[in-house]
């Protein structure tokens, strides 16, 4: 267990190592399936993050390594279909992790929010084209989003 978290239950430790796959699976996942770009990306995301994490989080992302994947899995059938019901669900359980975040000692737990901040910006553009953008700088609809 990773010290910075002793004060937490272990409930709340739990719901906050799964709050990268929650960022995911909200990200990548619509009305229309799993968006199977972005959930490479989340998966492969999640192992690099243990290697460039700022150090202090370097103990977190190995928590959150070590079931990353059956985890989304587990959360994709869990939220599936992703209906306006279940993405508000998935949006409550979102926001009980930024409660914990917020039970944190403020300096980890603002470079925790900030890290996952950039890591749901990469997960979201993992999906984008830098060549759709060139050929299409207008928004389309059905293309662009």
């Amino acid at each position: 267990m990773i010290n910075r978290l002793n004060k937490l239950t272990r409930e709340e430790r739990e719901l906050l190592y799964q709050a990268p796959v929650l960022l995911s699976v909200q990200v990548a996942c619509s009305s229309k399936g799993v968006n199977q770009t972005q959930k490479k990306d989340a998966i492969w995301l999640s192992h690099i993050k243990t290697f460039t994490a700022d150090p202090v989080l370097i103990p977190y992302y190995q928590e959150v390594e070590k079931t990353f994947a059956p985890q989304f899995e587990a959360t994709v059938q869990e939220y599936a279909p992703f209906d306006e019901a279940k993405q508000t669900a998935l949006k409550e359980k979102i926001e009980q992790v930024n409660a914990v975040v917020a039970k944190l000692e403020p300096g980890y737990a603002e470079d925790l929010q900030h890290s996952l901040e950039k890591y749901v910006n990469h997960v979201q553009r993992s999906a984008h084209s830098v060549f759709q953008d060139f050929m299409f700088p207008l928004k389309i609809k059905g293309l662009n989003d």
